[in-house]
């Protein structure tokens, strides 16, 4: 059984975070929060913990991730972007923006879309997940908390430890309660276009 691991919203403790680290480098699966609500997570390059993620929500293998990063910086080196594309997401980052970029070798075949080469890819401004994904070093694959056959993501810690925990290493529990959608931008065209508005200002996308 998965426990709950709870951090400072705004000064997370490091042995906590060490922890939670540690257990995600072991290949385990774990819940934490975004800017948008809470998110499963597991590491980049294995296969058995996203396959893990896929069985706890019932997805096939044609269902996307979003890759979280750490950085602007640590995003370019997984995805391609022009100039107007890097200027547009250096302007709202970190935030509540999910950006569909063409995907380098960096990323493993499985996550990107077979035929557009594309993939997600995400800094949220939470402080906790960005101090995880400062010490992990690299990017945490991500989905949201939504149960299969429910259209609302698990919103608390204790909700999902109560429904899941079983199948998850630890929920991390900053105390936040914001839930909702990114705003997606697709910036892998010749224009962007906005596949969906959620809570990042499309305004302040500039378009």
């Amino acid at each position: 059984m998965g426990y709950i691991l709870q951090v400072m919203p705004d000064s997370p403790q490091p042995h906590r975070i060490n922890q939670a680290a540690e257990l995600l480098s072991r290949g385990q699966v774990a819940a934490v929060p975004t800017d948008t609500g809470f998110s499963l997570v597991c590491r980049l390059d294995d296969k058995e913990a996203l396959d893990k993620i896929r069985k706890i929500r019932q997805l096939g293998e044609k269902k996307h991730f979003t890759l979280l990063c750490e950085s602007l910086s640590q995003m370019s080196h997984l995805a391609r972007v022009n100039n107007t594309g890097y200027r547009m997401a250096k302007s709202v980052t970190p935030g509540p923006y999910t950006f569909i970029l063409e995907a380098t070798r960096e990323v493993p075949r499985r996550l990107a879309h077979p035929s557009k080469k594309t993939i997600g890819l995400r800094v949220p401004s939470n402080k906790v997940l960005h101090s995880l994904l400062e010490k992990i070093g690299e990017p945490l694959i991500g989905t949201t908390v939504i149960m299969p056959g429910e259209e609302e993501a698990l919103s608390s810690a204790w909700e999902i430890q109560d429904r899941i925990g079983d199948q998850l290493a630890f929920v991390l529990d900053d105390g936040s309660s914001a839930i909702g959608d990114t705003t997606v931008v697709d910036l892998s065209g010749d224009a962007p276009e906005i596949v969906r508005e959620g809570l990042g200002s499309v305004k302040a996308l500039g378009l």
